[in-house]
């Protein structure tokens, strides 16, 4: 294990007062001029915050007399398990022009359409419905298609739906 590992407490406090605690913990970091590098509330857990600090003491000495401050728990907590919370990360989706797609989500939820353009800044993505009669663009979200057929496959790899009936009923 790092060194940089073995810096980061849980310290456990009352649900829902995890800014009171941040806010006290940072200025009592800042008064008595104790090492701690970062305070930080991770997104969607209630009842804890991550203290960075140089040593477990640092950590204790941060958070010794904060209302709301239940206590830090006995291990340190590797990055890795809380990199998640942490940051955003966004995944860079490979739909290219001409794709078959199936929408997602939205009023056209399960309704096959073709790519005819790709906006990467905005995230949105041009298509045209196949059942359409008459060939209409439609701009959806990035996040609302899902690539189902490459222009590039064989006609053979084409996902068809069934109408549902079973052969023998």
């Amino acid at each position: 294990m790092s060194r940089e590992d073995e810096t980061i407490f849980a310290l456990r406090t009352t649900a829902n007062r995890e800014d009171q605690v941040m806010d006290f913990v940072t200025s009592n970091a800042i008064k008595k001029k104790i090492e701690v590098y970062s305070v930080i509330k991770p997104h969607g857990m209630r009842g804890y915050i991550f203290v960075e600090a140089a040593t477990r003491t640092d950590a204790e000495q941060a958070a010794f007399n904060i209302p709301y401050a239940r206590g830090i728990l006995p291990q340190p907590v590797k990055y890795s398990e809380i990199e998640h919370m942490l940051e955003q990360v966004k995944h860079d989706m490979n739909i290219q022009k001409s794709d078959i797609v199936e929408i997602i989500s939205g009023p056209f939820k399960r309704e096959n359409a073709k790519v005819t353009r790709i906006d990467k800044t905005k995230e949105e993505v041009v298509v045209e419905l196949l059942e359409a009669a008459v060939p209409i663009p439609i701009t959806v979200k990035m996040d609302a298609v899902k690539v189902i057929r490459r222009d590039t496959d064989t006609p053979e790899t084409k996902k068809e739906e069934d109408s549902g009936e079973e052969e023998g009923l």
